[in-house]
């Protein structure tokens, strides 16, 4: 007779002696980026050798953003990298800046593909997570850990992002 095994309902408490599900529901959360973003927080313990440093896995809900767009602030990480992989089929824009002695230069703006994520590398000057068209949520792996990973740049005057002209709808 073959051993059988029985399919049954995913549940966290079901799974947990494995390790954790990733979801939404019933996580803690809290707004970023202006209200714009809702952050479920550090989802998963991601396991690592070492002392202090940690990878956090999050699920980000972005609230779309209308093109264009004013660019007032940017930020960066210091300690980490942060990926950022849509749970869409939607384009979402990324934008960059090269660090010029401490301080943000010229921004540059990309939309990617659908279903098309990104790992910005520590210390990089970048924006906020903006979705466009509709909400959606992103899985993000990001660092957690003792030290300030957070420094925020406010431009002078704010940078206008918008579609090239005549530029075919990335949807």
């Amino acid at each position: 007779m073959r051993r059988q095994v029985t399919i049954t309902p995913l549940t966290k408490d079901a799974f947990a002696p494995f390790g954790q599900v990733l979801t939404t529901e019933g996580s803690d959360h809290f707004p970023i980026n202006g209200g714009m973003t809702e952050r479920y927080h550090d989802l998963a313990d991601v396991q690592l050798a070492g002392e202090n440093p940690r990878a956090m896995i999050s699920i980000f809900r972005g609230q779309p953003y209308a093109l264009p767009l004013e660019l007032k602030m940017v930020e960066r990480h210091p300690f980490g990298s942060q990926a950022f992989m849509p749970l869409h089929q939607r384009p979402f824009l990324v934008t960059v800046a090269p660090d010029e002695n401490g301080i943000p230069g010229t921004p540059q703006a990309f939309i990617t593909q659908p279903g098309v994520g990104i790992n910005i590398g520590k210390n990089v000057w970048h924006g906020v997570l903006t979705a466009l068209e509709a909400e959606g949520d992103f899985l993000v792996v990001d660092r957690g850990g003792g030290g300030i990973n957070l420094e925020e740049f406010f431009f002078d005057e704010p940078y206008l992002i918008s579609r090239k002209q005549g530029a075919l709808n990335s949807g």
